[in-house]
């Protein structure tokens, strides 16, 4: 395993990442985003093994990651306002989804004719990709279902053993994995929420709108177009529940709830912002940020989600977050954590 700092790339250890990346080798390595698990996008055998160490469903389609914006090898179809979008947000967090080029293997997107490019805001990645020569494809360094790690040590945690190479980097700038554009239809359409916000991509396609699937929790015979849609992701150990209402109304039956939980002796983890967090008496709290700011808040969610399976909480309770700008990618970060338990007061 090796300590990559971002601020002070070590050359050395990344052409070594990169020559594994060429023999087919699995190698974590940081992005703006959240940590990601990497192989060669367009070797099959390479990409099988993301899911072997994941412990990923194999209908669950991967992102490829690319360090320059020509992508015409790899997409096909591609409409004017993608080129825009490129533009405008590459490098940085946000992945479109087109029809794909026979290079990218089928087992890369899970058997689906679409593919997902994404071009990342972190030197260390890009420097991967270029030396590498190709395509990564390369999901959340997790295990499957678990919370994304934003820090070197939860790859570790769930990976150590797993993979060939493991290149640390700073904590992750942004925390919440990629906006998800599919730009195969007339209309953009958000898959997957995330920095890059609806707001942010109206300014393009004032008629950009969001796929049901995502807001809901899906069938089984749910076909996903893109990560993040079917499977409960982003868990805790315990199980969680999310309490949605005026300020007032959310603590009063939060504080209910948690009292019904500590009389059944059982540990109650609570998750607030910093503006609420005195009004909880219990052991177990912590504050993801400010109300007032979602991106810190965003931030903090998995690491914190994280902290909670080190506290061995039995139940979290959590409160809604306003679901504007990046609070959309938030919660439905959220509501697929807690399996879309929510409560409405």
């Amino acid at each position: 395993m090796y300590k990559l700092n971002e601020n002070n790339l070590d050359l050395e250890k990344i052409k070594e990442a990169a020559h594994m990346i060429k023999q087919g080798g699995t190698v974590v390595l940081p992005t703006e985003t959240v940590y990601g698990l990497g192989a060669d996008g367009l070797n099959s055998e390479a990409v099988k093994k993301i899911f072997v160490a994941k412990g990923r469903p194999q209908d669950n389609p991967l992102i490829i990651h690319v360090c320059n914006k020509d992508i015409g090898k790899y997409a096909k179809n591609i409409p004017q306002v993608a080129n825009k979008l490129i533009e405008k947000f590459w490098p940085g967090p946000l992945t479109l989804l087109f029809e794909k080029e026979d290079i990218i293997p089928n087992d890369t997107t899970a058997g689906l004719d679409t593919v997902g490019i994404r071009m990342p805001r972190n030197n260390a990645a890009l420097k991967l990709i270029e030396l590498a020569g190709r395509p990564i494809a390369a999901p959340s360094a997790n295990l499957s279902g678990k919370p994304s790690p934003t820090e070197l040590k939860r790859c570790v945690e769930d990976l150590d053993g797993r993979v060939d190479i493991i290149l640390g980097g700073n904590e992750s700038e942004i925390g919440l994995e990629s906006t998800i554009v599919d730009c195969t239809g007339e209309r953009l359409c958000i898959l997957r929420p995330g920095a890059i916000t609806l707001d942010m991509l109206k300014e393009f396609d004032d008629e950009v709108y969001i796929d049901p699937g995502i807001l809901k929790k899906t069938t089984v015979d749910f076909k996903p177009k893109a990560p993040g849609m079917k499977y409960r992701h982003y868990a805790p150990k315990a199980k969680m529940k999310i309490i949605s209402g005026e300020e007032k109304k959310t603590i009063e039956k939060i504080r209910e709830i948690v009292q019904n939980y500590i009389d059944a002796n059982l540990k109650v983890g609570i998750m607030t912002c910093d503006e609420h967090i005195k009004e909880y008496d219990v052991e177990c709290k912590i504050s993801l940020g400010s109300n007032k700011n979602l991106e810190e808040i965003s931030k903090n969610l998995f690491e914190t989600l994280r902290s909670f399976d080190e506290l061995d909480v039995d139940i979290i309770i959590s409160e809604a977050f306003e679901e504007k700008g990046i609070g959309l990618a938030l919660m439905n970060r959220l509501k697929k954590a807690a399996g879309y338990e929510i409560e409405f007061v």
